[in-house]
């Protein structure tokens, strides 16, 4: 039980990205004044966490709405994973998720797509419909990650001048590269069982 709350816990991390969201969050309230700048993180973070506990307990129904295969969201997920991770290891001027800079954010671009963005929502979709009977262990799971999430963008300022622009690069680059190797796992994972599907 401890190590599955682990490895989900890490791997919400990975997908939501608190440090690579750093300089975003370092953009979108640099004109923002600075006794505002934690309570909009904690308040954006809050919009997130309560849109991932939505689709981490609806996942299930929402899949069987729609008519769609547990297959079929490992195979998109594991895609769109694939597509952020590239964008983390290959970092583009505009950032992550394309967002221009602009004034006092509000849901987007912190909240959406940034924290819970097409990725962690499909992620917290395929991981409660994979282990409905979990759903507790998963919550606890996402609460902590974005609990790591939360402190670590109420600190990107902080972050941002102790570490630098390049050593905070350089550790995106790194989890970029770590969320590859997951989206691929997800990606062979819906192939092996269309493939079984096929042999059946």
């Amino acid at each position: 039980m401890n190590s599955e709350l682990l490895s989900a816990t890490i791997l919400l991390i990975l997908v939501i990205d608190p440090f690579g969201n750093v300089p975003l969050v370092v953009s979108a309230l640099s004109s923002t004044p600075a006794e505002r700048r934690i309570r909009i993180v904690l308040r954006e973070c809050l919009i997130a966490y309560a849109v991932l506990l939505v689709f981490l307990v609806g996942g299930h129904a929402f899949l069987a709405l729609m008519h769609l295969s547990e297959t079929s969201l490992s195979i998109a997920g594991g895609v769109i994973l694939f597509l952020i991770a590239l964008r983390m290891v290959f970092s583009h001027t505009e950032g992550v998720f394309g967002t221009p800079e602009g004034t006092e954010p509000f849901i987007v671009p912190l909240a959406i797509p940034a924290i819970a963005g097409p990725s962690a929502l499909a992620t917290v979709m395929l991981m409660a419909s994979r282990d409905p009977g979990h759903s507790g262990v998963l919550a606890l799971a996402l609460t902590g990650a974005m609990t790591v999430t939360t402190v670590t963008l109420a600190c990107a300022g902080w972050l941002q001048r102790l570490l630098g622009e390049r050593v905070m690069r350089a550790f995106e680059r790194l989890m970029g590269l770590v969320l590859t190797a997951v989206a691929v796992e997800m990606l062979l994972g819906g192939i092996k069982d269309v493939a079984s599907q096929f042999r059946g």
